[in-house]
């Protein structure tokens, strides 16, 4: 029974080594190499950019099984910054973000699916103004590699689109301003 019992747990270890196991990272916010922009037509004229300066979170990652992957996300709704005090506050109002009802964004991923080397679609929950709705981001993969303070570090860029009204924003801005494109770069830093 002994030797049974033995055999079961060197083939389970041996089964489990095998395995890669996908790293934890946390996102680099403070070293400034991590953003959450944004942009939207204005009124099909030009496009307003900005930024949300405030989040936090978290990503596993698998280079050989990317499918494995999980993304973690929280911003602050109140750090939106378009460069303009008052469209500022405007979006920060509740015809647009409505942040004294709901100070936090959050995006949790539900499913990674590659989609050629080194891409792949983030599918996901974005809760925003109190409305949660799944979200796909097209992700790539930049690199991956030791920092010079004795880290370890990998990147990565995605873009969404999002419809405001999905989102019960109900702000009318005209049908060239129905959508918003969500342009993300994500440094972590392996914990």
């Amino acid at each position: 029974m002994l030797k049974k019992t033995f055999t079961a747990l060197t083939l389970g270890a041996a089964l489990f080594a095998g395995q890669a196991m996908a790293a934890d990272y946390a996102i680099d916010k403070q070293g400034q190499h991590a953003f959450v922009n944004f942009k939207i037509s204005h009124l099909g004229y030009s496009w307003i950019y900005g930024t949300f300066k405030d989040f936090d979170g978290s990503f596993s990652f698998d280079a050989a099984r990317p499918e494995a992957s999980k993304v973690n996300v929280t911003l602050k709704t109140a750090s939106v910054d378009t460069n303009h005090a008052e469209r500022d506050k405007h979006l920060r109002s509740g015809d647009f973000l409505n942040v004294d009802k709901h100070p936090t964004a959050t995006f949790t991923s539900t499913r990674v699916e590659s989609t050629g080397e080194g891409t792949a679609n983030i599918t996901g929950d974005l809760t925003l103004n109190g409305v949660t709705k799944p979200v796909v981001i097209a992700a790539k993969f930049l690199g991956e590699g030791k920092d010079p303070w004795g880290g370890y570090r990998a990147g990565f860029e995605g873009t969404a689109s999002i419809k405001m009204k999905d989102f019960g924003i109900k702000m009318d801005l005209g049908p060239q301003s129905e959508n918003v494109e969500l342009i993300l770069t994500v440094e972590g830093v392996r914990k």
